[in-house]
């Protein structure tokens, strides 16, 4: 996949959007599943993790108020709190995803990691990512990991990016 963009090898300069990629607890149906995924998320589990792309853009977004700093995409479940749904996940069935683009007033303080920038446009960019993006999801196979990846790949040229982030932890 050709990068339009610099990895975070290169300084970001004011016109450049920057890409950072972001970690969080794995959802779940409330109860001790939750409990078991907030676990492992505070325990630094790296399988027990939903991994998402932010951007902050160089420029306001259209719609973007001052309190707005970034934009988040991610990909999961349509439903990630129906047990159902992640039992058919876990054993490693398709199960019915959905991309999601929320904003935020600023970057998170912890398992966030920034990979790079850049020169265009990257939400622009990502949208027509998602356009192409086959939303039936499977566990390992095609997940979050394999979206933050892809939409890495493409924003910075940096491949298997989360497989890096997770080495240089050790």
């Amino acid at each position: 996949m050709a990068s339009i963009c610099r990895s975070s090898g290169t300084k970001a300069t004011r016109a450049d959007d920057e890409v950072y990629v972001a970690a969080v607890s794995l959802r779940a149906t409330r109860g001790p599943a939750q409990l078991l995924m907030s676990t492992a998320y505070s325990l630094n589990l790296w399988n027990f993790q939903h991994f998402m792309v932010i951007i902050k853009p160089s420029s306001p977004l259209p719609s973007q108020t001052q309190k707005q700093a970034a934009v988040v995409f991610d990909f999961q479940p349509q439903d990630p709190e129906n047990i159902y749904v992640a039992l058919a996940a876990l054993s490693g069935n398709k199960v019915p995803g959905a991309i999601l683009t929320r904003k935020l007033t600023k970057l998170p303080k912890t398992k966030c990691w920034f990979i790079g920038s850049c020169e265009i446009d990257a939400v622009e960019a990502t949208y027509k990512f998602n356009q192409s993006w086959q939303t039936d999801l499977r566990i390992g196979h095609h997940d979050c990991r394999d979206y933050t990846n892809g939409l890495v790949e493409l924003l910075t040229g940096q491949k298997y990016v989360l497989e890096r982030l997770r080495s240089d932890r050790r």
